[in-house]
């Protein structure tokens, strides 16, 4: 049991390291960040027949993700990230962690969600890719989207909450700097 406690405390101690390096290149800014949506209603994609002008139809967030969403904003305040821009997908459970995080956020189809949207996929990650690629100096851009769209773009699956640091390096490319969890 020990032997348990301090192998998680090494791991929590690395853990810690890695977070604090990339809240130090985010204040540096010039990075994409991809934040997937957190917790929602239990469910797997949206019930059928949902519209996106009309939150009630769609899977939403969860008090639990609401209370999320604000510990990430309060996060990012906290380490002064500078952040430029923040983009959405139109989902609901989107735009609402833009809101409670940041304050507020603009729309992008391009990070729409793209589970179940195959006819979607290669122009949505074509877009991205373009936006993601693209060299930036002082502040951060952040991207609120999808699961189903961040994997898409980086061949990566990423849980609820979950945020990605992307280093922009032009021509199309793009490098994965750290991922973490604002817990």
């Amino acid at each position: 049991m020990v032997r348990i406690l301090a192998l998680l405390a090494a791991f929590a101690a690395f853990h810690a390291g890695a977070n604090d390096e990339l809240w130090d290149l985010l204040r540096t800014g010039g990075q994409v960040v991809l934040i997937r949506h957190p917790v929602t209603d239990p469910g797997v994609g949206d019930p059928q027949g949902f519209r996106l002008e009309d939150c009630s139809t769609q899977r939403n967030l969860s008090e639990e993700g609401k209370e999320h969403a604000k510990r990430i904003g309060e996060a990012f305040r906290l380490h002064r990230v500078p952040v430029a821009r923040v983009l959405t997908s139109p989902w609901c459970r989107c735009v609402e962690t833009a809101s409670l995080a940041f304050g507020a956020a603009e729309i992008s189809p391009p990070l729409s969600n793209l589970f179940g949207r195959s006819e979607a996929r290669s122009k949505a990650v074509e877009e991205l890719t373009a936006m993601v690629a693209e060299p930036r100096s002082g502040s951060n851009l952040v991207l609120i989207t999808h699961g189903s769209t961040i994997l898409a773009l980086t061949r990566i699956p990423v849980n609820m909450g979950e945020i990605m640091v992307l280093t922009p390096q032009g021509q199309g490319r793009f490098a994965l700097a750290g991922r973490f969890v604002v817990p």
